[in-house]
């Protein structure tokens, strides 16, 4: 059991964190920009380390400051909640080169399914099916709007590194491509730090079904069954 976590996060995640650490009796260290100097979560927390100014870019995409935040308060670990870093394998890789514990899936692990490219090709080369689209290295915008014609409208634009909705578009007309695509862009990088995308054909109506796996560094995992998050 850790001491002392930080948590590289904001709002409702990072309150709930610190609420179930203070169960287990683990101290908590928040971090904040401008913007949220007098949130809640850091009044919650045990300490508080001002990261930056208000910009996401700034602040809370910033792996370098969250680190040294962690250090210079003595946590053991850092506790990403979701969003921001969260599925960023650089970020593992610098939490752990710091001698920090990422409270989160390895890098490897990330790299091989956090990025929705990286698991759609993982998937393809399991023969698992996956929705018809691009997930190629390659962004130029001309390939991109190349790419989804061969789709056939309409679209859907995935930021590669998002989560929540955000860097998403959907696209109905190929003379929309452009300016959809801008906008996802944009809300990816200020959201994720990478504005790189994949595209998709666009599914009415679908279902969204979680089937949850939970492990540990010792070897053990549990299945949770499926969960329907459709509604």
């Amino acid at each position: 059991m850790f001491g002392k976590i930080l948590i590289a996060n904001r709002g409702e995640i990072a309150c709930r964190v610190i609420r179930t650490a203070r169960k287990l009796g683990v101290r908590t260290v928040a971090v904040y920009s401008d913007a949220d100097a007098k949130a809640l979560h850091v009044e919650m927390a045990d300490e508080a380390v001002h990261i930056g100014p208000s910009p996401v870019g700034e602040s809370y995409l910033r792996g370098d400051r969250i680190v040294a935040a962690a250090l210079a308060t003595g946590a053991e670990a850092i506790h990403p909640g979701y969003g921001f870093l969260s599925e960023n394998p650089d970020f593992v890789d610098q939490v752990t080169a710091a001698g920090l514990v990422f409270i989160g899936p390895s890098a490897a692990s990330i790299r091989a399914m956090g990025l929705k490219d990286a698991a759609k090709r993982l998937m393809e080369a399991a023969g698992v099916p996956v929705v018809p689209g691009y997930h190629g290295e390659a962004q130029e915008i001309v390939l991109l709007a190349s790419k989804a014609r061969e789709i056939g409208y309409p679209v859907l634009i995935k930021a590669r590194a998002g989560g929540g909705g955000k860097g998403m578009r959907r696209v109905d007309h190929p003379d929309d491509f452009s300016e959809a695509l801008s906008g996802a862009r944009r809300e990816a990088k200020a959201a994720f730090g990478d504005d790189r995308v994949l595209v998709e054909k666009y599914v009415d109506k679908p279902r969204h079904i979680e089937c949850q796996v939970f492990g540990d560094n010792f070897g053990n995992a549990v299945h949770l069954f499926e969960r329907d998050c459709s509604a």
